[in-house]
């Protein structure tokens, strides 16, 4: 029994020399992490550096995307629907200053609401008693003035006055009443055409789809939205040679090709005005707003125009550049509007 300690000594003793060797062994791992200490310390500088100018950064970022949120809500909020597609859209306002989609459609408006007082009585000035003759005329006034077409017209609807009648009629005795319009036979095929569309495929009635009209011969979307406008009360934009020029003038626009000019204004205004805005931007664009020389100092929107100063800039010189009851002189209808404030044109061959 007592020989038992002294068998365990030994194993004692020499289980002492593996500590050393344990302790070797994990000495080049301290010596690896002393290396990597300054390292860490370096790349925890760098983050906290980092995260100091991301703090200082994060006003700046703050306040631009409260302004392009401010901005696109006040687009939203002027501009009304079809804004968006509009929104990257800008150009230069009134003295060329820069000017954004939303401060141009703030001034289109009130150009428009301008125009509404200048021409309160702004009509269609053809000549018409029915959707037929509407469509008749309309077709006629391409290349020439509504005034010559509104002293041809008489004659043609006494001798055809319906679809059904000018279908049947006599191509050369149709040429000989609509000569005066210019480019007479070719109008001619035209409105026999449509005529006799309208008898064959419609019952002898102007239809009310813009789909409809455009199928007729001759009738384009200018002429589609003239009719529906006019005869049926359906809400359009006409861009004829006038509005054209005018809506880029204005700023509003800077197409040309008419169906293109239609989308942008038909994106600016409410359906609501497109028929009459078309009825007081053409009415200018033929009193004052003249293609040659606009009377720029005659003009009552003046302030609201980028162009101003392309035409007469002198009041007294500009005064003498109106047309019509502008400048007290006759209009182009023979029978306008009761609440016309001008004088009736003549009949054809008249004075």
């Amino acid at each position: 029994m007592t020989s038992a300690p002294a068998e365990q000594a030994p194993a004692a003793k020499r289980a002492k020399p593996d500590k050393p060797a344990a302790v070797k062994k994990a000495a080049p791992g301290k010596a690896v992490a002393k290396k990597a200490a300054p390292a860490k310390a370096v790349a925890k500088k760098a983050a906290t550096k980092a995260e100091s100018v991301a703090k200082k950064a994060a006003p700046a970022k703050a306040a631009v995307k409260k302004a392009a949120t401010k901005a696109k809500a006040e687009g939203k909020a002027t501009a009304g629907p079809g804004a968006a597609k509009g929104a990257g859209r800008g150009g230069k306002g009134v003295g060329g200053k820069p000017e954004s989609h939303a401060a141009m459609v703030r001034r289109a408006r009130r150009i428009n609401r301008e125009l509404a007082e200048v021409y309160p009585y702004a009509h269609p000035e053809l000549d018409f008693r029915n959707p037929f003759e509407l469509l008749v005329a309309t077709v006629l006034s391409a290349q020439t003035t509504d005034l010559r077409v509104n002293q041809t017209t008489p004659r043609l609807f006494a001798a055809y006055p319906t679809p059904e009648d000018l279908a049947a009629a006599n191509p050369e005795d149709v040429e000989e009443l609509i000569r005066p319009t210019g480019f007479f036979r070719a109008k001619t095929k035209s409105i026999m055409g449509l005529a006799a569309s309208l008898r064959d495929e419609f019952g002898g009635e102007v239809p009310g789809r813009l789909a409809d009209l455009v199928k007729l011969p001759g009738v384009g979307r200018k002429t589609a939205n003239v009719v529906l406008g006019n005869a049926y009360g359906v809400p359009g934009i006409t861009v004829d040679t006038h509005f054209g020029r005018l809506v880029r003038r204005f700023g509003w626009t800077e197409q040309d090709d008419p169906v293109k000019v239609e989308a942008e204004i038909c994106e600016i205004f409410p359906k609501s005005e497109w028929t009459m805005l078309s009825h007081r931007v053409v009415f200018h664009g033929r009193r004052i707003c003249h293609a040659r020389k606009p009377a720029c100092g005659a003009c009552p929107i003046a302030p609201l125009c980028p162009s101003y100063g392309e035409g007469e800039t002198d009041p007294e010189k500009a005064r003498k550049l109106l047309k019509y009851e502008k400048g007290g002189l006759p209009g182009q209808r023979l029978s306008p509007p009761p609440d016309y404030p001008g004088l009736p044109a003549p009949p054809l061959g008249a004075g």
